[in-house]
């Protein structure tokens, strides 16, 4: 007994204490993967994005030269 108190009553409160952190750090790094999971998927969207670009340029050139030719 510490200061009339029961010792596992202590214990009670540092596992308690123990618990919040460990949740704390749970919740850190699973913001940190969706973080990198929601990156990954921008940069596969902004691929797609500069990949559908560059072929409408590349078909809006072949287009251009066609025209060009047959006039």
């Amino acid at each position: 007994m510490i200061l009339g108190i029961p010792w596992w009553v202590y214990m009670f409160i540092l596992f308690i204490f123990f618990s919040g952190y460990m949740a704390f750090r749970a919740v850190r790094a699973e913001k940190r993967l969706e973080m990198q999971f929601i990156e990954r998927e921008g940069k596969v969207y902004m691929d797609r994005i500069q990949d559908e670009r560059s072929q409408r340029q590349g078909n809006e050139s072949e287009t251009e030269q066609k025209q060009m030719t047959s006039v």
